[in-house]
């Protein structure tokens, strides 16, 4: 959303808009702002979930590994059954499958391709006092 757009949203001027997102920034309650890029736009239709588990090297090296794998966007470390769930966008069914070749030289890869997200890019908002 733009800062003209906030600023006719909310009936304020768009210098007040202004101060206040910088202000929040200064917070540290904005980390900052990014585009939302379409994966198919860019070659990268097939987006999928991973959950790695039975990893065969140190989660310092497999976090390089991802750091530096370009078809991977988002890696989480958690807790539970599996060592970490990630998030990678791929050139359809010959990108997924290198990808999971390159994978299993790290563990054991479970992959679900995403066909529909409900909730998505949902911004955190605080919660509301009771």
């Amino acid at each position: 959303m733009t800062v003209s757009e906030l600023s006719k949203k909310l009936s304020l001027s768009r210098p007040s808009i202004s101060e206040r997102l910088l202000r929040l920034q200064e917070k540290g309650v904005i980390e900052g702002f990014s585009a939302k890029v379409s994966p198919a736009a860019v070659g990268r239709s097939t987006v999928l979930m991973i959950q790695m588990s039975e990893l065969k090297l140190s989660y310092h090296d497999f976090e390089q590994k991802m750091i530096a794998d370009p078809d991977i966007i988002e890696c989480h470390r958690v807790t539970g059954t599996v060592d970490y769930i990630m998030k990678a966008a791929v050139g359809g069914v010959d990108g997924l499958s290198l990808l999971v070749e390159r994978l299993m030289l790290y563990g054991s890869p479970h992959t679900s391709v995403i066909i529909g997200s409900p909730v998505a890019g949902r911004p955190i908002l605080p919660r509301e006092k009771k």
